[in-house]
């Protein structure tokens, strides 16, 4: 984004330590916009998820990039925490305009390719709670706020499109569950926030180049393109910026209520915008996924970024 759309607006980035909610909490910023980004992990304390991202670094980044960046350690988990953070905007603020709801952390307790009982019910459902319940509890206190004023945004962050997830089964009956849920969620609200002239949609990225996916294949975001030795069809993946821009787009849309209730993709919302990634290339992921990596043809990312 190189102009200040956002310049004024308030926003909350729950679950913005790293990945797509930090990608999505820099580009509001760039937008102009205050950002509140919500987490457990900060310089001095480390969450379950053993990552060695943080709050702090996610806010600093929002700042650099031309906004304010707050951070604020806050377990989804935990309705009081939530509701003291809406307190704590509503003091400072008077105001919550965008809420975006990244909140995950579940990557290591899901089991790939695994039925309901061969897989661990107590991480399948600690999972579903991660993935899930911390959605609700934070839209259960965020959206009284954002409704006080016309054009409120609240996004729900999933993994897949509504259609591609309708097709294909993601592998764990626990995954599957809590992403399709994120955008059923959407949907909900959606219908809920209408009359006070919020939308509400369900945003995915493509393959995300995050931290985590990063590491998992021995690569850095400069020296990406050596994981295709180990998956060719990761040629397709993107920076959670690209995300970000989405988001930002959408946001600044003084028609985003055409979204309401949508599922939609960060490539899908490019071809609207007419934004790129860092590296000025538009990945369209999830039809090249359906078009070429699912149908087992070689990866061939021309035409799809």
């Amino acid at each position: 984004m190189t102009t200040q759309t956002l310049g004024g607006k308030v926003a909350l980035v729950a679950g913005g330590t790293r990945g797509a909610g930090r990608g999505i909490a820099v580009e509001l910023g760039a937008a102009g916009a205050t950002v509140y980004v919500t987490g457990r992990t900060t310089r001095e304390h480390q969450s379950e998820y053993a990552r060695p991202e943080t709050i702090e670094e996610t806010a600093d980044l929002v700042s650099s990039a031309g906004g304010t960046g707050i951070a604020v350690r806050v377990d989804h988990l935990v309705p009081e925490q939530v509701q003291h953070l809406v307190t704590r905007i509503r003091s400072e603020h008077g105001r919550l305009d965008i809420v975006v709801n990244d909140i995950w952390g579940g990557e290591h307790l899901f089991e790939w390719n695994t039925p309901v009982w061969e897989h661990d019910l107590e991480n399948g459902l600690r999972l579903l709670r991660l993935g899930v319940d911390t959605h609700l509890i934070t839209a259960h206190f965020t959206l009284p706020l954002l409704i006080e004023r016309p054009g409120g945004l609240l996004v729900e962050v999933t993994d897949g499109t509504a259609d591609y997830n309708a097709r294909n089964y993601r592998n764990s009956p626990f995954y599957d569950l809590a992403k399709v849920s994120v955008q059923r969620m959407a949907w909900a609200h959606a219908k809920d926030l209408a009359p006070h002239d919020a939308t509400a949609l369900a945003v995915t990225p493509g393959w995300l180049r995050s931290e985590n996916m990063l590491d998992h294949f021995g690569v850095t975001e400069a020296t990406w393109r050596d994981a295709l030795e180990q998956v060719p069809h990761f040629a397709i993946s993107e920076t959670p910026r690209f995300v970000g821009r989405a988001v930002a787009a959408v946001a600044s849309d003084p028609e985003r209520a055409r979204w309401s209730g949508q599922s939609v993709s960060s490539g899908g919302l490019a071809k609207v915008y007419g934004f790129t990634d860092t590296d000025g290339s538009c990945p369209d992921a999830w039809r090249y996924l359906d078009e070429v990596q699912d149908a087992g043809r070689p990866a061939d990312v021309t035409g799809y970024r």
